[in-house]
């Protein structure tokens, strides 16, 4: 076996595992009853052939470019890019006025994704492709997340204090310019639990975020963070954060079913390393 061929055995299990039934271009069927999600292999298109072509109800949204072990996805970006237009008849795009939006580099190993609906697109590795119903759920937004991110209301910082008003300012700064990753240093009993609150609560009432996962290093960290969670009172309408979004501490390991049962989730990092490991 090739290791091209060895790459794409791999990208085919991956789309399983995710919920993708993936079909070959001359037994294409993307209305078989109870699968959603389907994953053509050589799809042909006006501009060439797809390693896999995405589609869910029916409708292509996504491409897939397959790479063999070893080369560098960071400069295949644009020829996955060059797969998202050109359908030809009787495929459809979920938006037929632009682009397929969502666009994977995989060597099975490895793998990219690029949100075409972001403010400013660029390829992110992921640790898995995503299931068909994200990608429609994704689709059907008027805006992307980091798109929200940049139109973020002033913060209402009537109890908050001088360090704590900058952590999450600077904080919600650096996720609008798509720097997703940042440290916040505070001192000892300088109140980082609450400005981690506050802010994960502006994160999920204004950005709409989906699910925040509250990691800790000890359970009594997690009690205190589930504490604080529960106590706090929202600053525009002073209702409880419990009031309005689902906690949960995990103390087993079953994760509710469902994308929005719990809006968040506070693990220690052991337990979440033991379920991901199972």
């Amino acid at each position: 076996m090739t290791p091209e061929a060895k790459a794409r055995q791999q990208i085919d299990e991956l789309l399983r595992y995710a919920g993708w039934d993936v079909q070959d271009r001359e037994e294409m069927n993307l209305f078989d009853p109870g699968k959603q999600g389907v994953a053509v292999r050589e799809a042909y298109l006006k501009t060439g052939f797809a390693d896999y072509l995405l589609f869910v109800e029916g409708k292509a949204l996504g491409v897939v470019e397959a790479k063999k072990v070893g080369v560098p996805l960071s400069g295949v970006e644009a020829q996955s890019a060059r797969y998202a237009v050109g359908l030809r008849p009787p495929m459809q795009a979920w938006r037929p006025e632009m682009p397929l939006p969502f666009r994977y580099e995989s060597t099975g190993i490895e793998t990219f994704f690029t949100n075409g609906l972001d403010p400013d697109p660029r390829a992110r590795r992921v640790f898995a492709f995503h299931r068909p119903e994200t990608l429609a759920a994704w689709a059907q937004e008027p805006d992307t997340l980091r798109g929200r991110l940049r139109q973020m209301p002033p913060l209402l910082n009537d109890k908050l204090w001088g360090p704590q008003v900058k952590a999450i300012t600077n904080l919600e700064q650096s996720l609008a310019q798509d720097r997703p990753r940042a440290l916040i240093q505070m001192a000892t009993g300088s109140g980082k639990t609450f400005t981690a609150v506050n802010f994960i609560y502006r994160l999920i009432s204004q950005a709409n975020a989906r699910r925040v996962l509250f990691l800790v290093d000890r359970n009594n960290l997690g009690r205190q963070a589930h504490n604080e969670f529960v106590q706090f009172e929202t600053p525009d309408d002073g209702r409880k954060f419990s009031e309005l979004y689902n906690i949960r501490r995990l103390t087993n390991n079953v994760i509710d079913a469902g994308r929005d049962v719990n809006r968040v989730t506070i693990s220690t990092i052991q337990r979440l390393y033991a379920m991901l490991k199972d």
